[in-house]
């Protein structure tokens, strides 16, 4: 799995999630729990995973989703 993007965004991470569903791309979100224990100090991020094969093509439709010209691609 690879690493989309981390977000403490909750509005984002409904965006992300739902073009990825849409598109029948597999993700995973990781640190949800341990992210809403920590409070809203923002100190650990939520992070969105997809498959290797899917990653290019996930990136490209949250980017065009966002509209933003901002990428998602994780450090």
């Amino acid at each position: 799995m690879i690493e989309l993007m981390r977000t403490n965004d909750p509005v984002l991470l409904s965006l992300v999630e739902a073009v990825l569903g849409g598109a029948g791309i597999a993700h995973v979100v990781l640190d949800a729990h341990t992210s809403s224990i920590e409070g809203s100090i923002g100190a650990i991020q939520r992070r969105v995973l997809v498959a290797g094969d899917e990653a290019e093509r996930a990136r490209r439709l949250v980017d065009e989703a966002r509209g933003d010209g901002e990428t998602t691609a994780a450090p």
